[in-house]
């Protein structure tokens, strides 16, 4: 089992323990029709046993077909039973899929009520329908296979305990095994199995950004180390395919050694059998049990736990697990992933820094420490920073370091580990989204343009700009051929139809725009080239207010007033000239950028 799954069970089990609570009278129930069909499985085999030792062997076939006629009933009988546990068995997923509807429209509720979080919950649709079902055919699924194996296994090994103790010797072993090396296989399976989605989804994501950019990366020149990554991409997914594929074989190899090994050693050890006094009849009666009954059984609780288990885990932890975070305001765009690898850390007691004012700093963090997970090594660990009113800051480091983790903290879409952050003066985090969006804009690095006129989407953040002052910002940004071609400020600007350095310049307008004090750019000029990024950079830092750049090339550093240099050790803020005699880092990244 994953951390993840882990960590799902952990929320999963009080809600379950109390729905299964309710439910006393219908799981007596379900336990009692499980019994007869324990009972079932235990007749059968116990009938055609008897039937060759007492009746046809003995030379009584009347007798024998008696105790034939015995078996045939309690196999017919099956049905009845089967239907008697299906009835019982609605009476504990229809509720469960009930009380899921419920807390999926209350999550919804929830989120558009005046007090919620507010923005659009697009998984609403989803976990109504095909979720709730999943959950439902998944729930019900174990519940039968759990069940049937306990009492037709229980049946079963009763039933070669009742003809001859030596049967279960050769049975028991290979079963156990076979089963041993199932359960083995089910926690690296399910890490393979995510890690071949994320490889996946991460090469889809990648094809796709690549195919929107193709012509900022024929102009910008990246095209070779876009077709690297792309390379990169397809290995990490065919290796995750491989490790998929050899867990798979593992568990095909454990339904093999439980469903047929039992018969081949039962087969094998019949002369040994015989010897220590087990009769043909009891020997039949037992290949009925492992046919009829036990392997059946096994098998399907296997396909079972290893399918149905890990999408109930799945889908139970998102519609009854925590809320997850608030989407961001429109302008804020798609958030970027956080930025984790190896060595990204920076060691306690982090370098820190500042700019006295006799204002409040525009950004101040305090001992801010920021960890993925209980036990993962912090991304920012006790970093202190203060940002003057009106200063140009750029962040750089190596990429996975912490510049966007950083970014996102700033701007309260984050919440640290430990420590406060705050923003010209109040903290951020807890802060209702419509403050937030008065202090700072946050524009990442892919833009967010929506169907909508020119004008519409530069004031989106400014409703009451004026056309003047969009036909200067325009100018600024050297914006004016795209507007052209789009017709003008009423144009209709479609999104897919933009190139993603088109979309970003569109972002920047706005957020030039935007009354809030703070901008915070993530990497929100990589697709543009370097003349168009330094003219964007100047126009946003002559704003009055705050800029702080995640760097995307190191000349954004050179126009900073400051740099912080995040390296995973310590970290480092001071000017360029400052920089260069003291961190070898950004010695190592500017002399890379020079060459």
């Amino acid at each position: 089992m994953t951390s993840a799954e882990a960590g799902a069970l952990r929320r999963l089990a009080p809600p379950a323990r109390r729905f299964l609570a309710h439910r006393k009278g219908v799981l007596v129930r379900l336990a009692l029709w499980s019994l007869a069909e324990s009972g079932q499985a235990f007749l059968v085999g116990h009938a055609v046993a008897r039937s060759v030792d007492e009746g046809f062997l003995a030379g009584d076939p009347r007798r024998g077909l008696l105790w034939l006629g015995i078996a045939l009933v309690a196999v017919l009988s099956g049905a009845r039973v089967v239907r008697g546990v299906f009835a019982q068995l609605a009476g504990v997923t229809e509720p469960l899929r009930d009380g899921l509807v419920r807390r999926a429209v209350d999550r919804s509720m929830a989120r558009a009520a005046p007090d919620g979080p507010g923005g659009t919950d697009r998984a609403a649709v989803s976990r109504l329908t095909n979720q709730v079902e999943i959950a439902r055919d998944s729930f019900a699924g174990l519940v039968l296979s759990l069940r049937s194996f306990v009492f037709t296994a229980a049946g079963a090994l009763l039933g070669l305990l009742s003809l001859h103790p030596a049967l279960l010797l050769v049975v028991l072993p290979p079963l156990a095994a076979g089963l041993a090396l199932f359960l083995v296989t089910l926690r690296p399976m399910a890490a393979a199995q995510r890690r071949a989605l994320a490889a996946d989804e991460a090469l889809g994501e990648h094809a796709a950004s690549a195919r929107a950019a193709l012509r900022d990366l024929a102009a910008c020149g990246t095209g070779p180390g876009v077709e690297q990554r792309g390379a990169d991409l397809v290995a990490e997914a065919a290796a995750a395919a491989r490790t998929l594929a050899g867990w798979a074989a593992m568990r095909t190899a454990a339904l093999g050694v439980a469903g047929h090994l039992p018969v081949l050693a039962l087969l094998v050890a019949v002369e040994w059998l015989r010897g220590r006094g087990v009769s043909v009849g009891a020997l039949l009666g037992a290949f009925t049990y492992l046919v009829q009954s036990l392997l059946p059984a096994l098998h399907t609780l296997m396909t079972a736990l290893g399918a149905a288990g890990s999408r109930l885990l799945v889908v139970l932890d998102r519609i009854l697990g925590p809320e997850p975070e608030p989407e961001p305001e429109p302008e804020l765009g798609p958030r970027s992933e956080p930025e984790l690898g190896p060595g990204t850390a920076s060691a306690p007691g982090a370098a820190a820094f500042a700019v006295h004012t006799a204002a409040a700093p525009a950004v101040e963090l305090r001992a801010v420490t920021l960890s993925y997970g209980v036990r993962a090594e912090p991304v920012l660990d006790a970093l202190d920073l203060r940002v003057a009113p009106g200063e140009h800051l750029a962040v750089v480091g190596p990429s996975g370091i912490g510049k966007s983790t950083l970014t996102r903290l700033v701007a309260g879409t984050l919440a640290p580990s430990r420590g406060e952050v705050r923003v010209a003066g109040r903290p951020v985090t807890g802060c209702p989204a419509a403050e937030l969006a008065a202090l700072r804009v946050l524009v990442p690095q892919d833009a967010y343009v929506f169907s909508g006129t020119v004008g519409d989407n530069l004031a989106y953040l400014r409703t009451d700009a004026r056309r003047a002052e969009l036909d200067a910002a325009v100018g600024v940004f050297g914006l004016a051929p795209l507007v052209e071609r789009l017709g003008g400020l009423d144009g209709t600007v479609r999104p897919a139809e933009l190139s993603p350095g088109e979309r970003q310049l569109v972002a920047l307008v706005r957020a030039y725009l935007s009354p809030a004090p703070l901008l915070l750019l993530d990497e929100a000029t990589c697709h543009l080239d370097p003349a168009s990024e330094a003219r964007a950079e100047e126009a946003l830092a002559g704003r009055t207010g705050t800029l702080v750049v995640v760097a995307h090339r190191l000349s954004s550093a050179i126009r900073a007033d400051r740099t912080l240099v995040l390296d995973g050790v310590r970290a480092q803020c001071g000017t360029h000239a400052e920089l260069l005699g003291r961190s070898p880092l950004y010695q190592d990244l500017t002399g890379h950028w020079n060459s």
